[in-house]
């Protein structure tokens, strides 16, 4: 059973390192590829993150996780650099996610500013904001280590392998910095950006036009059942209609918010746990587990970040076919409006407040169009309104 165990960990965790490598090249190198797509400069940046972790990371947990490498050992340094690159890989995947999660709420909350101050530079400068602020709570989490020629096996590198109190307090600062924050910052935004699509769902709800009291009303019997008839029939369409385009865009975000408490929530509470509990060493089978369900993370960002994204997964089907030299029949025409930042985040939410419409005004509406909606007399509730300079 331990040979049994052992076997379907390694290869859980090889098959967890190969899909984080693949899928988080193709996302970037779809989105490097083609001109339209470089406004997704956060969801590039979240894939170099992850695919970084894939290459040196997540091999160097399989060594340390498996008892295949239990006579590797690690020198001070090399374990010091594990410990590194660890908390520096794992602070700018979440931060990157936060700003995501920022991003996503300007985008839909306040369309004018974010049009106007949504620039290459301000994205730059969020990225470096990412790696700074990484590097300073790995420098945190370095400070008090042992000096000298130690050694230790690769099992035990971990960051509670440093003697001293420091390492209790480094675990809840990098707990509250990169996990407590950011989960409040998502819960708060996927909340606005939920409550504006939900008030936009109850607004375009065309208000039948049986429910208008006649003037004359005849009380036979005929008409009593065409009265009848007439306001019974459209109940059982609208309501089931209402209520799935509300459990879309609650699907939507439950999602995105899932993903991230069901990937972080144990490494943290697990870390936290081990620092405040007095005798509690770190260590063993429980960090192995809490670890990989935090790294299964950077496997399955760039399929909800990424893939799940209409016009990347049409630009990646274009490419699969120019590849395998097929004919690409009907061309994929993405206009420059058509190439913002979250427009297929907007489409998947938006099918909550298209659900009672027709057909036709709810194909694929692009960013600009539907700010010309907003200033033609037609806003999104919750919106706020702004002026363009």
């Amino acid at each position: 059973q331990s040979i049994t165990q052992e076997v379907v960990g390694l290869f859980c965790m090889v098959l967890l390192t190969l899909t984080a490598l693949v899928a988080n090249t193709v996302v970037m190198v779809v989105i490097l590829k083609t001109p339209l797509l470089r406004k997704f400069i956060f969801v590039c940046h979240l894939c170099v993150v992850d695919l970084l972790s894939a290459i040196f990371l997540m091999p160097l947990g399989i060594i340390s996780s498996s008892s295949c490498f239990n006579r590797v050992i690690y020198s001070i340094s090399e374990c010091q650099a594990l410990i590194f690159l660890n908390v520096c890989f794992i602070s700018a995947s979440i931060l990157t996610i936060s700003i995501i999660s920022v991003e996503r709420y300007y985008y839909i909350v306040h369309p004018m500013r974010y049009e106007v101050k949504m620039t290459i530079r301000l994205a730059v400068a969020g990225v470096i904001f990412i790696w700074v602020k990484s590097v300073l709570i790995t420098v945190l989490a370095l400070v008090g280590w042992p000096q000298g020629n130690g050694a230790t096996s690769a099992s035990r590198c971990t960051v509670y392998w440093s003697p001293g109190a420091h390492k209790n307090v480094f675990v809840i600062i990098f707990s509250i910095v990169c996990f407590v924050l950011p989960t409040i910052i998502i819960f708060a935004v996927y909340c606005s950006v939920y409550r504006v699509a939900r008030m936009a769902s109850l607004q375009h709800v065309p208000v039948p036009a049986q429910t208008v009291v006649p003037r004359h009303r005849s009380d036979s019997i005929a008409s009593q059942v065409t009265i009848i008839t007439t306001r019974n029939l459209p109940l059982p369409r609208l309501v089931p209609e209402r209520l799935l385009g509300s459990n879309k865009a609650i699907l939507t975000l439950v999602l995105i918010v899932g993903q991230f408490l069901c990937c972080w929530l144990p490494f943290f509470a697990f870390h936290l746990h081990s620092s405040v509990t007095a005798g509690t060493v770190g260590g063993g089978h429980g960090e192995m587990v809490v670890t990989w369900i935090a790294y299964s993370s950077f496997a399955i960002n760039p399929f909800f970040y990424g893939l799940l994204n209409r016009q990347i997964r049409e630009e990646l089907a274009r490419l699969r076919r120019s590849c395998l030299n097929r004919p690409l029949g009907q061309e994929i025409c993405l206009s420059v409006s058509e190439a913002s930042v979250q427009e297929n985040f907007l489409q998947f939410l938006q099918r909550a407040t298209c659900t009672l419409e027709t057909h036709t005004s709810c194909i694929s509406p692009s960013p600009r169009n539907r700010l010309d909606q907003t200033k033609m007399g037609f806003p999104i509730p919750g919106q706020v309104p702004e002026e363009s300079s």
